[in-house]
């Protein structure tokens, strides 16, 4: 493990988010506390991407989602309540996002409650839009039945075109697309459609207020993200799309995590799964540490979850500036190879997310560690390398037994796969796993990126008379790759 050397400070990075070159229409969700602006964004969505609690004020971020509705590509967005009084006393945050999210949209959905009726802050709200020259659709949702559409008819005092809804009852759904997309600008080409397609998506985890969200708003040079002294601002998963060197990545904040027993609040528990269930979907994670302070059994189960995954990492030591010439980077590398053994391949990366110091470095090389996930290694190839390291260091005797490994084939990558065919795969203790492990990251071309390796013991005799020795095994892949390969999907299905 060590650190990376030659990052280059202040990357300047290319126009970002989704403005007029990207071209995706934009669709924000606005309206007072409680109203089901969540639930709607789920619902559009298709799946779970706000959280959505009984209490008002859980979303406070702009939260982003790609949909389509009816093969339209839109980015919906989920603002905070406005006029939310905060128990953390961010509501200048809050409204800060909301007015950035308003000022971007190509299209506001002003969602209201029909159960509970036209309010002065429903009329206050509305008179603001008014103001902004943007089209937007009224929608009174709790519409649950149809004897409530006549109250949801009241809010057509308000000016806008209505929709009544029911995020939860699942009702008026089709209507309210069919709505949006009669307001929204031009579709893009097919052609425009790829170009914009993330090249990776990384995901930024880490305990809570460590910079993560400073770090994102560096990445899309805007303020996309709240940033507080109050630990746990961030309560969702938040994906932000940027643009760097003219390719769109996806970078995705996460809840900042505590302790598993200090999970009490639903609030809580929901940014926990939320934050796992960003690191199964990166494509390489970003595990932050803040430099002004300890390693925690938090960061621990961060990382026993993130190799748990076979998920590229990088280590990111945060507000590097506040230590420069206090200690060397290498007593952080220490740090982080005697609390992190098991993940001595994760590369060190050292970074001020503030000023953006070394960040532009930080993404290449997460670039890098994409790449290696998807690197394939022919069965010659990595059986010349497994028949060097069993040459220098045979598996030792289980008693009287001998360990036999026939061959290894690549099955799959992201992660790279290999699975080895043996006599008896229970043999194989976990320290020669490891040894094989180490000593074929040093000799495949993924170093750096964790490989997940299969022991599948040899059927029969008369499939192993079929299988040539390793040094007689041809670069292209024969049918015991394919068998390999079939044996594999079973048992990722199983």
């Amino acid at each position: 493990m060590c650190p990376v050397a030659g990052f280059v400070p202040n990357g300047v990075f290319a126009k970002s988010g989704f403005g007029e070159e990207m071209a995706i229409p934009k669709v924000a969700i606005v309206g007072r506390p409680n109203v089901g602006k969540s639930s709607l964004l789920n619902w559009l969505v298709g799946r779970r991407v706000s959280v959505v609690d009984a209490r008002a004020g859980v979303t406070r971020d702009r939260v982003t989602a790609l949909a389509k509705l009816d093969e339209r590509l839109v980015e919906l967005i989920d603002t905070g309540g406005i006029g939310l009084v905060d128990v953390d006393q961010l509501e200048d945050h809050v409204t800060r996002q909301i007015e950035i999210a308003l000022h971007e949209a190509d299209l506001i959905l002003f969602v209201v409650d029909t159960r509970a009726g036209l309010t002065a802050l429903d009329e206050e709200i509305s008179r603001r839009l008014h103001t902004l020259q943007r089209p937007v659709i009224c929608v009174p949702n709790k519409t649950d039945a149809p004897s409530l559409e006549p109250a949801a008819q009241e809010f057509s005092s308000l000016g806008w075109p209505i929709v009544p809804v029911s995020a939860e009852q699942r009702r008026g759904k089709s209507e309210l697309i069919t709505a949006m997309l009669d307001l929204l600008p031009q579709e893009l080409s097919e052609d425009d459609k790829a170009a914009i397609e993330p090249e990776m998506k990384i995901a930024v985890v880490g305990r809570r207020n460590v910079g993560k969200s400073t770090f994102i708003n560096t990445l899309a040079r805007e303020e996309r993200m709240i940033v507080s002294e109050i630990p746990g601002t961030t309560r969702d998963s938040v994906d932000v799309r940027f643009e760097m060197d003219g390719r769109v990545f996806v970078a995705i904040d996460t809840p900042g995590l505590r302790r598993r027993k200090s999970v009490r609040e639903n609030v809580d528990f929901y940014g926990v799964c939320r934050a796992e269930a960003s690191v199964r979907r990166a494509d390489v994670v970003l595990l932050f540490f803040d430099a002004t302070q300890d390693i925690s059994g938090v960061d621990k189960q961060l990382a026993a979850y993130i190799a748990e995954q076979y998920k590229p990492c990088i280590f990111v030591v945060n507000k590097w500036d506040l230590m420069v010439g206090q200690i060397p980077t290498d007593v952080w590398v220490d740090r982080l190879a005697k609390a992190f053994g098991t993940m001595s391949y994760v590369p060190v990366a050292f970074i001020t997310g503030k000023t953006g110091k070394n960040v532009k470095r930080l993404i290449e090389l997460a670039q890098s560690l994409f790449k290696q996930s998807r690197q394939r290694v022919s069965t010659g190839r990595l059986n010349r390398v497994l028949q060097r390291l069993l040459k220098s260091n045979p598996p030792p005797l289980v008693g009287t037994k001998q360990v036999k490994i026939y061959y290894g084939t690549q099955v799959a990558v992201q992660p790279p796969t290999i699975v080895l065919v043996c006599n008896e795969p229970s043999l194989i203790s976990s320290s020669y796993q490891r040894y094989l492990l180490n000593a074929m990251r040093e000799e495949l071309p993924y170093p750096e990126v964790p490989i997940r390796l299969l022991l599948r013991k040899r059927e029969s005799r008369r499939v192993a008379s079929k299988i040539p020795a390793l040094d007689e095994r041809d670069e292209e892949p024969s049918d015991d790759d394919v068998w390999a390969e079939d044996w594999f999907e079973s048992t990722e299905e199983t």
